[in-house]
């Protein structure tokens, strides 16, 4: 016999009262930032246990239990802000906030990917190197947890009160968005340029014959996608707000340090100088979705800064330049030119100012 909610069966709650899905409030969205971010730290340190101590062989270790408990806290909250509106009268998807309906689905494909996880180091054993990042299980994890994370940005993104909003306004979508691009790096951290010191970058392009250069320019072009899209994101919904990139930059940055044990900080914090530039450059250039040549020049401009500086400080550490001076001149260009493109392709027409029944159906339609 079916448990019942007052007089009506359990699964009474999940057929739709047909009522407009309500919009989280920016104490959902901060608190949910709050925990997300408890939760991909424990990630983080996860990472770092793996990276300093490939002798583990457990599945059962405290930064396990920091992770998993960031999760614990995180599903907790969202299920606790959907029964509040089940409590008001609302059922199915009219209880779910705009922006967290697929988070209602990522939260079950996450806790079953953890329990496939548990499985698979017990019986197949604990990953220890690259192979890490190609686990099936850690695959699902990662891409259930980046929806999760990213709820309070897809929030805002259906929010049609945020036309421009100011950095403080979207900063739990501009965090958590800058969180979720850390852990795709982190899972490409085959191709993270972010992990070599300034004395690799020299020696690296210093020579032609070994395939280290190729090694390293291949690195630079996948790292400059993932610091770049989730700008031009941000750019081609709203406009980008004065911080957004440093903060995006910091994430990404923090996760490369973690790897590599803090030892390499050089290129890190670069990273970081390189935002607070990307920012300023946004803040002159005012890219937009109704200013395409201004996304496509930011785009380019972007990349060639955040490059530019990455083997100019590489270059100033130790003291010389690379040896061939097509790589240290051409990659900076090279970069320009991918975000150029990349910037073309997320936008290859001026969108028109959105009118408000355009700003409703995005409201009702977003996850």
């Amino acid at each position: 016999m079916a448990t019942t909610v007052g007089t009506q069966p359990t699964w009474y709650l999940f057929r739709s009262s047909g009522e407009a899905r309500p919009l989280a409030s920016m104490r959902t969205n901060v608190v949910t930032t709050v925990l997300a971010v408890w939760f991909t730290l424990g990630l983080f340190l996860d990472a770092y246990a793996h990276s300093t101590f490939p002798q583990l062989e457990t599945f059962f270790t405290p930064w396990h239990a920091v992770f998993y408990s960031g999760f614990a806290a995180t599903a907790a909250w969202v299920l606790w802000t959907v029964w509040g509106h089940v409590q008001q009268g609302r059922r199915g998807i009219a209880a779910v906030p705009v922006g967290y309906g697929m988070t209602m689905v990522a939260l079950p494909v996450f806790a079953v990917s953890g329990g496939i996880d548990l499985v698979w180091h017990e019986v197949i054993g604990i990953e220890t190197t690259t192979d890490i990042f190609f686990s099936p299980s850690h695959l699902g994890l990662i891409g259930s947890m980046i929806v999760i994370l990213t709820s309070p940005l897809r929030a805002a993104w259906g929010d049609p009160d945020l036309a421009r909003p100011s950095l403080r306004a979207l900063l739990p979508g501009v965090v958590t968005l800058a969180f979720a691009a850390s852990l795709v790096l982190l899972f490409l951290s085959y191709g993270n340029a972010l992990y070599f010191g300034p004395r690799g970058i020299v020696e690296f392009f210093s020579t032609v014959d070994d395939g280290r250069a190729d090694m390293l320019a291949s690195h630079i072009v996948l790292t400059n996608v993932v610091l770049l899209a989730p700008l031009l994101l941000l750019a081609r919904r709203w406009h980008l707000p004065l911080g957004a990139a440093t903060i995006c930059f910091s994430a990404s940055a923090l996760i490369s340090a973690t790897i590599t044990g803090f030892e390499q900080l050089t290129i890190p914090l670069t990273i970081v100088a390189a935002g607070v530039v990307v920012d300023l450059l946004a803040r002159w250039l005012r890219p937009t979705a109704q200013r395409r040549n201004a996304f496509w020049g930011f785009g380019a401009a972007a990349g060639f800064a955040i490059w530019a500086l990455y083997v100019g400080v590489a270059s100033a550490t130790q003291g010389t330049l690379p040896a061939v001076a097509e790589f240290w001149t051409g990659m900076p260009i090279i970069t320009a030119l991918l975000g150029w493109l990349l910037a073309a392709l997320m936008l290859p027409t001026p969108l028109p100012v959105s009118s408000p029944v355009a700003s409703e159906r995005e409201t009702s339609s977003a996850g």
